[in-house]
Protein backbone atom coordinates (compact mmCIF):
# COMPACT_ATOMS: atom_id res chain seq x y z
CA UNK A 1 0.00 0.00 0.00
CA UNK A 2 1.74 3.53 -1.02
CA UNK A 3 0.86 6.70 0.60
CA UNK A 4 1.28 10.33 -0.98
CA UNK A 5 0.64 13.20 1.00
CA UNK A 6 0.25 17.09 -0.17
CA UNK A 7 -0.47 20.10 2.16
CA UNK A 8 -2.58 23.26 1.24
CA UNK A 9 -1.93 26.38 4.41
CA UNK A 10 -5.16 28.28 4.26
CA UNK A 11 -4.61 31.76 6.15
CA UNK A 12 -1.24 33.72 6.27
CA UNK A 13 -1.56 34.42 10.28
CA UNK A 14 -2.32 32.54 13.36
CA UNK A 15 -5.19 30.81 13.55
CA UNK A 16 -5.13 28.82 10.44
CA UNK A 17 -6.00 25.85 8.94
CA UNK A 18 -3.33 23.35 7.69
CA UNK A 19 -5.57 20.38 5.02
CA UNK A 20 -3.87 17.39 3.86
CA UNK A 21 -4.86 15.56 1.20
CA UNK A 22 -3.74 11.80 1.74
CA UNK A 23 -3.67 9.46 -1.91
CA UNK A 24 -4.07 5.97 -0.40
CA UNK A 25 -3.33 3.24 -2.92
CA UNK A 26 -4.10 -0.42 -2.13
CA UNK A 27 -3.36 -2.49 -5.18
CA UNK A 28 -6.34 -3.81 -6.79
CA UNK A 29 -8.54 -0.97 -5.13
CA UNK A 30 -9.24 2.36 -6.68
CA UNK A 31 -6.92 4.77 -5.68
CA UNK A 32 -8.62 6.58 -2.59
CA UNK A 33 -8.39 10.72 -1.69
CA UNK A 34 -8.65 11.20 2.23
CA UNK A 35 -8.27 15.31 3.23
CA UNK A 36 -7.78 16.06 6.62
CA UNK A 37 -8.07 19.01 8.17
CA UNK A 38 -6.96 20.82 11.51
CA UNK A 39 -6.70 24.35 12.79
CA UNK A 40 -3.45 25.58 13.93
CA UNK A 41 -1.73 28.34 16.42
CA UNK A 42 1.23 29.33 15.34
CA UNK A 43 2.92 31.75 17.52
CA UNK A 44 4.44 35.00 16.23
CA UNK A 45 7.04 37.28 17.49
CA UNK A 46 6.33 41.48 17.22
CA UNK A 47 6.07 42.54 14.00
CA UNK A 48 9.21 44.59 12.64
CA UNK A 49 9.24 48.00 12.88
CA UNK A 50 11.95 50.69 12.01
CA UNK A 51 10.89 52.56 15.32
CA UNK A 52 12.17 49.61 17.78
CA UNK A 53 15.86 50.32 18.23
CA UNK A 54 15.99 53.85 18.31
CA UNK A 55 13.49 53.93 21.09
CA UNK A 56 15.04 51.34 22.78
CA UNK A 57 18.35 53.17 22.88
CA UNK A 58 17.08 56.64 24.02
CA UNK A 59 15.12 55.24 26.76
CA UNK A 60 17.63 52.29 28.09
CA UNK A 61 21.37 53.03 26.41
CA UNK A 62 23.38 54.90 29.31
CA UNK A 63 25.32 55.50 26.06
CA UNK A 64 22.54 58.08 25.74
CA UNK A 65 22.40 59.48 28.30
CA UNK A 66 26.38 59.72 28.73
CA UNK A 67 26.20 61.32 24.75
CA UNK A 68 23.55 64.14 25.84
CA UNK A 69 24.89 65.25 29.21
CA UNK A 70 28.16 65.39 27.55
CA UNK A 71 26.72 67.60 24.88
CA UNK A 72 25.01 69.72 27.80
CA UNK A 73 29.04 70.27 29.14
CA UNK A 74 30.21 71.40 25.99
CA UNK A 75 27.22 73.97 25.51
CA UNK A 76 27.78 75.16 29.16
CA UNK A 77 31.58 75.58 28.10
CA UNK A 78 30.34 77.71 24.29
CA UNK A 79 27.69 79.63 26.21
CA UNK A 80 30.73 80.68 29.02
CA UNK A 81 32.66 81.63 25.47
CA UNK A 82 29.62 83.36 24.16
CA UNK A 83 29.15 85.97 26.96
CA UNK A 84 32.61 86.77 26.89
CA UNK A 85 32.79 87.58 23.24
CA UNK A 86 30.22 91.16 22.85
CA UNK A 87 30.37 89.89 18.72
CA UNK A 88 29.23 86.65 19.08
CA UNK A 89 25.87 85.25 17.51
CA UNK A 90 24.43 82.45 16.28
CA UNK A 91 22.32 83.83 13.91
CA UNK A 92 24.43 86.97 12.08
CA UNK A 93 21.89 86.66 9.80
CA UNK A 94 18.72 87.97 11.80
CA UNK A 95 20.79 89.93 13.94
CA UNK A 96 21.30 93.75 12.74
CA UNK A 97 22.27 96.79 14.37
CA UNK A 98 24.13 97.30 17.67
CA UNK A 99 23.14 93.49 18.71
CA UNK A 100 26.61 93.91 20.88
CA UNK A 101 23.95 95.45 23.61
CA UNK A 102 21.15 93.54 23.59
CA UNK A 103 20.59 91.31 26.35
CA UNK A 104 21.33 87.27 25.97
CA UNK A 105 19.58 84.64 24.93
CA UNK A 106 19.48 81.18 23.54
CA UNK A 107 17.27 79.04 22.07
CA UNK A 108 16.49 75.30 22.16
CA UNK A 109 14.27 73.28 20.30
CA UNK A 110 11.91 70.88 22.54
CA UNK A 111 11.26 67.60 21.50
CA UNK A 112 14.32 65.51 22.23
CA UNK A 113 16.61 68.38 22.68
CA UNK A 114 15.02 69.21 26.46
CA UNK A 115 12.17 66.88 26.70
CA UNK A 116 11.94 62.90 25.80
CA UNK A 117 8.80 61.66 23.99
CA UNK A 118 10.23 58.16 23.96
CA UNK A 119 6.61 57.04 26.14
CA UNK A 120 4.45 58.20 22.76
CA UNK A 121 6.97 56.56 20.33
CA UNK A 122 7.30 52.89 22.94
CA UNK A 123 2.96 53.28 22.84
CA UNK A 124 3.01 53.58 19.07
CA UNK A 125 5.43 50.58 18.61
CA UNK A 126 3.80 48.30 20.86
CA UNK A 127 0.53 48.94 19.09
CA UNK A 128 1.95 48.57 15.96
CA UNK A 129 0.61 52.34 14.93
CA UNK A 130 2.09 54.87 12.69
CA UNK A 131 2.81 58.53 14.19
CA UNK A 132 -0.62 60.22 14.57
CA UNK A 133 -0.84 63.92 14.85
CA UNK A 134 -3.91 63.12 17.50
CA UNK A 135 -2.55 60.74 19.99
CA UNK A 136 0.51 63.17 19.85
CA UNK A 137 -1.23 66.02 20.52
CA UNK A 138 -2.96 64.50 23.40
CA UNK A 139 0.24 63.54 24.47
CA UNK A 140 2.04 66.72 24.79
CA UNK A 141 -0.76 68.09 26.47
CA UNK A 142 -0.85 65.57 28.85
CA UNK A 143 2.86 67.15 29.85
CA UNK A 144 4.38 64.18 31.13
CA UNK A 145 7.68 63.70 29.28
CA UNK A 146 10.50 63.88 30.99
CA UNK A 147 13.97 65.57 30.63
CA UNK A 148 16.63 64.59 28.06
CA UNK A 149 19.86 64.31 30.28
CA UNK A 150 21.81 67.22 31.04
CA UNK A 151 19.33 69.51 29.55
CA UNK A 152 17.55 71.25 32.81
CA UNK A 153 20.97 71.35 34.69
CA UNK A 154 22.16 73.56 31.70
CA UNK A 155 18.94 75.89 30.92
CA UNK A 156 19.20 76.79 34.66
CA UNK A 157 22.86 77.64 34.78
CA UNK A 158 22.33 79.77 31.51
CA UNK A 159 19.54 81.45 33.31
CA UNK A 160 21.08 82.00 36.68
CA UNK A 161 23.60 83.64 34.46
CA UNK A 162 21.47 86.34 33.17
CA UNK A 163 20.44 84.66 30.05
CA UNK A 164 16.71 83.87 28.63
CA UNK A 165 16.18 81.01 27.66
CA UNK A 166 13.48 79.94 24.94
CA UNK A 167 11.90 76.95 23.36
CA UNK A 168 10.82 77.02 19.90
CA UNK A 169 9.22 73.88 19.17
CA UNK A 170 6.96 73.07 16.27
CA UNK A 171 4.78 71.14 18.83
CA UNK A 172 1.18 72.78 17.98
CA UNK A 173 -0.13 76.13 19.96
CA UNK A 174 -3.08 73.53 21.35
CA UNK A 175 -0.30 71.85 22.99
CA UNK A 176 1.16 74.95 24.55
CA UNK A 177 -0.67 75.21 27.99
CA UNK A 178 0.29 71.04 28.54
CA UNK A 179 3.98 72.09 27.62
CA UNK A 180 4.39 74.77 29.67
CA UNK A 181 3.35 73.14 32.83
CA UNK A 182 5.72 70.01 31.42
CA UNK A 183 8.37 72.43 31.68
CA UNK A 184 7.53 73.74 34.61
CA UNK A 185 7.68 70.79 36.55
CA UNK A 186 10.60 69.82 35.21
CA UNK A 187 12.63 72.83 36.55
CA UNK A 188 12.95 74.57 33.04
CA UNK A 189 13.49 78.60 33.80
CA UNK A 190 10.35 80.03 32.25
CA UNK A 191 10.07 83.56 30.82
CA UNK A 192 8.29 85.29 33.47
CA UNK A 193 6.49 88.04 31.79
CA UNK A 194 8.19 87.07 28.59
CA UNK A 195 6.60 84.60 26.42
CA UNK A 196 9.37 81.91 25.95
CA UNK A 197 7.66 79.19 24.36
CA UNK A 198 6.63 79.84 20.68
CA UNK A 199 5.03 77.39 19.17
CA UNK A 200 3.80 76.67 15.81
CA UNK A 201 0.56 78.33 14.85
CA UNK A 202 1.15 80.58 17.90
CA UNK A 203 0.81 83.32 15.43
CA UNK A 204 -0.23 83.46 11.96
CA UNK A 205 3.33 83.06 10.17
CA UNK A 206 4.83 80.69 12.42
CA UNK A 207 4.67 77.59 10.49
CA UNK A 208 6.85 74.70 10.61
CA UNK A 209 9.93 76.67 9.19
CA UNK A 210 11.25 78.91 12.49
CA UNK A 211 13.10 81.49 11.37
CA UNK A 212 10.05 83.79 11.70
CA UNK A 213 10.18 83.00 15.31
CA UNK A 214 13.65 83.40 15.53
CA UNK A 215 13.92 86.77 14.14
CA UNK A 216 11.14 87.32 17.05
CA UNK A 217 13.82 86.43 19.41
CA UNK A 218 16.57 88.17 17.55
CA UNK A 219 14.95 91.83 17.70
CA UNK A 220 15.17 92.32 21.40
CA UNK A 221 18.12 89.38 22.15
CA UNK A 222 21.93 88.72 21.43
CA UNK A 223 21.56 84.88 20.63
CA UNK A 224 24.14 83.27 21.84
CA UNK A 225 23.38 79.52 21.13
CA UNK A 226 20.58 77.61 19.61
CA UNK A 227 20.12 73.76 20.47
CA UNK A 228 18.35 71.04 18.55
CA UNK A 229 18.22 67.36 17.23
CA UNK A 230 16.60 68.39 14.10
CA UNK A 231 18.68 70.61 10.41
CA UNK A 232 15.13 72.34 10.56
CA UNK A 233 16.52 73.61 14.19
CA UNK A 234 19.22 75.61 13.09
CA UNK A 235 18.48 76.67 9.27
CA UNK A 236 15.38 76.65 7.35
CA UNK A 237 17.35 74.94 4.73
CA UNK A 238 16.69 71.48 5.97
CA UNK A 239 13.92 69.66 3.30
CA UNK A 240 15.69 68.96 0.80
CA UNK A 241 17.48 66.08 -0.36
CA UNK A 242 20.07 63.89 1.18
CA UNK A 243 22.98 65.53 -1.27
CA UNK A 244 21.25 68.86 -0.74
CA UNK A 245 20.94 68.86 3.52
CA UNK A 246 25.09 67.18 2.98
CA UNK A 247 25.45 70.52 1.28
CA UNK A 248 23.47 73.02 3.83
CA UNK A 249 25.96 70.66 6.64
CA UNK A 250 29.32 71.53 4.88
CA UNK A 251 28.22 75.20 4.34
CA UNK A 252 27.73 75.88 7.99
CA UNK A 253 30.53 73.59 9.02
CA UNK A 254 32.35 76.69 11.52
CA UNK A 255 29.08 76.72 13.17
CA UNK A 256 28.42 73.02 14.59
CA UNK A 257 29.71 72.80 18.35
CA UNK A 258 30.38 76.19 18.30
CA UNK A 259 26.92 78.50 18.15
CA UNK A 260 24.74 75.36 16.90
CA UNK A 261 24.95 72.56 19.39
CA UNK A 262 23.37 69.84 17.99
CA UNK A 263 21.65 66.15 19.96
CA UNK A 264 21.19 63.15 18.27
CA UNK A 265 17.57 61.77 17.24
CA UNK A 266 17.58 58.47 15.68
CA UNK A 267 13.63 57.92 15.86
CA UNK A 268 12.28 60.77 13.64
CA UNK A 269 13.81 63.83 11.52
CA UNK A 270 13.89 65.27 8.11
CA UNK A 271 16.69 63.17 7.72
CA UNK A 272 14.44 59.94 7.64
CA UNK A 273 11.96 61.76 5.46
CA UNK A 274 14.73 63.51 2.92
CA UNK A 275 15.37 60.21 0.94
CA UNK A 276 11.71 60.00 -0.41
CA UNK A 277 11.37 63.65 -0.62
CA UNK A 278 9.66 64.11 2.57
CA UNK A 279 6.26 62.74 0.45
CA UNK A 280 4.35 61.03 3.03
CA UNK A 281 1.64 60.36 0.71
CA UNK A 282 3.96 57.99 -1.27
CA UNK A 283 2.72 54.17 -0.37
CA UNK A 284 4.98 52.99 2.54
CA UNK A 285 6.72 50.13 0.72
CA UNK A 286 7.72 52.38 -1.67
CA UNK A 287 9.25 54.94 1.11
CA UNK A 288 10.93 52.05 2.62
CA UNK A 289 12.74 51.05 -0.81
CA UNK A 290 14.02 54.56 -1.13
CA UNK A 291 15.41 54.85 2.09
CA UNK A 292 16.95 51.44 0.93
CA UNK A 293 18.03 52.66 -2.11
CA UNK A 294 20.20 55.72 0.48
CA UNK A 295 22.27 52.71 1.65
CA UNK A 296 26.06 52.82 1.05
CA UNK A 297 26.99 49.52 1.16
CA UNK A 298 30.83 47.79 1.50
CA UNK A 299 31.95 46.64 -0.89
CA UNK A 300 29.89 49.25 -3.09
CA UNK A 301 27.13 47.88 -5.25
CA UNK A 302 28.13 47.24 -8.84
Amino acid sequence: MTHRLSFLVAGLAAPFVLSACIYVDEGSEPVRKVVVEREVIVETGPAQDDRLNATLWAQQAVEYKATTDGIYALAAMRLDEALADPEWTAAPDLQDGAYQDLPPAIILDADETVLDNTPYAAADVLAGEPFSPDRWNAWASAGVAKAVPGAVDFTRAAAAKGVKVFYVTNRDAVTEEGTAQNLRALGFPMGGNVDTLLTKGEQDDWGSAKATRWAVVAKDYRILLMLGDNLGDFTDSYKGSPSERQAVYEANADKWGREWIALPNPGYGSWESAPFGHDYSLPEDQRLQMKHDQLQPWPERP
